[in-house]
């Protein structure tokens, strides 16, 4: 086979891979290495799960205003006397856990001294939980176990029907569980000094419905 052949066919190898990829790619069979190498439309929500990719649509009003408020809350925090703790946040990270590729509402990295490096898995993960039986179980059972097992320090629910923030944290004989309600304010020691009143976050996601009205 003459080079010209071996180099064009290695060129549209080349342009298949970088094809980039939408909605109609949901149930697709894939391994870690290809999806990480993929190419997706923004706008939808990818994740890579047991070997398939699940294409979810973005948040809604909902779930972005309190993600706002968290991001608000935080940045407040940065420019604060224990700002130092706070290395970085951001929203809809991808986090690699095993195999599979979760989106995360909500990431933060803390008490790294430093800056995170891409790819480094998260101090403490965030997520918002969708309606539905599916939703709940997905968040409040697999997520847990998977972004624990992975290493995360503290997983953060937020559930705006319960109007709760139920926070696992990783400790050294297994892990623990709080639930925080409206009435009361979220702190962590993995952010001294950090306060994050309930009420505020479920305000803002309920906010939405109620200008609807």
């Amino acid at each position: 086979m003459s080079t010209a052949v071996i180099s064009q066919r290695r060129r549209v190898r080349s342009s298949a891979a970088l094809k980039v990829m939408g909605a109609e790619v949901n149930g697709l069979i894939m391994t870690a290495r290809q999806f990480d190498r993929a190419l997706f439309e923004p706008g939808h929500r990818f994740e890579l799960i047991n070997g398939v990719c699940v294409v979810a649509p973005p948040p809604d009003e909902n779930e972005r205003l309190p993600n706002d408020v968290l991001s608000f809350t935080l940045r407040l925090y940065q420019q604060g006397p224990h700002g130092k703790f706070l290395n970085q946040t951001m929203p809809e990270h991808q986090i690699a856990v095993g195999s599979n590729r979760r989106r995360a509402d909500r990431v933060i990295w803390c008490g790294l001294g430093r800056h995170p490096k891409r790819g480094e898995l998260p101090t403490i993960v965030i997520e918002l939980v969708s309606e539905g039986r599916r939703s709940w179980i997905r968040d409040y059972e697999t997520k847990r176990d998977e972004y624990l097992a992975a290493g995360v320090r503290e997983y953060w629910i937020i559930n705006r029907f319960e109007r709760t923030i139920t926070v696992w944290s990783k400790t050294s004989t297994g892990r623990r569980k709080k639930v925080w309600r409206e009435e009361q304010t979220l702190q962590t020691d993995l952010l001294p000094g950090f306060e994050l009143p309930v009420a505020e976050v479920m305000g803002e996601a309920s906010r939405w419905d109620d200008s609807a009205s």
